[in-house]
């Protein structure tokens, strides 16, 4: 009781608000209020072998299944979450979103037996100016909830690519097709990987990632994200 006056006193000064929409949250909701919990524009992709985010894939790289969480929409809920996620410094909505969309995952045939979980990494150097790397926060919530392993060490960026924003398929894929390198990886030998990115648009960089890590033998990788912005 002593605790949640304690809390109620503090919402007073510094309230707790929602990431999404910016309510206030209630005393038992976390990041995310009730409402936007469930209201959130789902995509369901991981229960459709053909979907949006795949056919972003098909014949571009070997993958066994991909999808996002979320639908992005410019001005939307989604688009304020990722924000906050990616710029305002709170890391931890990713792990939690990772959190709750590996217990979705884990029950999809395309996704239920993965492995490994491996975030795109940043540039050591935009890493370092942003503090952390909002995919492997993610990628570190989906390990969580899907009992897999979180691997931060295989995949290396390289170069520091442009900025993507405003960029066409064809430049975005000249600006990051030999942005990433591969380290020990023997242990990715034969498993089932799952690589991650906050969101989704042309998928270039995901592609340029997916082709390093095809030179794995036998490795089967399977593709998420946050939320996809398809054009």
């Amino acid at each position: 009781m002593f605790k949640n006056l304690v809390n109620d006193f503090s919402a007073v000064f510094y309230p707790r608000v929602c990431f999404a929409c910016g309510k206030a949250l209630l005393r038992h909701e976390d990041y995310l209020c009730t409402a936007c919990l469930f209201n959130l524009p789902k995509t369901d992709f991981h229960l459709m072998e053909d979907n949006p985010v795949a056919a972003q894939f098909l014949g571009k790289i070997n993958f066994n299944a991909a999808a996002s969480y979320y639908y992005f929409t410019k001005g939307g809920n989604v688009q304020h979450l990722i924000h906050q996620f990616k710029y305002k410094g709170f890391k931890e909505i990713g792990h939690y979103i990772g959190q709750q969309y590996g217990k979705e995952l884990i029950k999809s045939k395309g996704f239920s037996d993965v492995d490994y979980i491996i975030p795109i990494p940043l540039h050591p150097s935009k890493e370092a100016k942003r503090g952390y790397n909002q995919a492997e926060w993610f990628a570190g919530g989906l390990a969580s909830s899907m009992n897999a392993r979180l691997d931060i060490t295989s995949l290396t960026r390289i170069y520091d690519s442009e900025t993507q924003t405003h960029k066409t398929r064809f430049n975005r894929w000249e600006n990051v097709k030999e942005i990433f390198s591969l380290n020990r990886h023997e242990h990715l030998v034969d498993k089932h990987i799952l690589l991650v990115d906050d969101v989704i648009t042309t998928g270039s960089t995901l592609e340029a990632a997916g082709h390093v890590l095809m030179k794995i033998p036998g490795i089967r990788i399977s593709i998420c994200s946050i939320a996809c912005a398809l054009h």
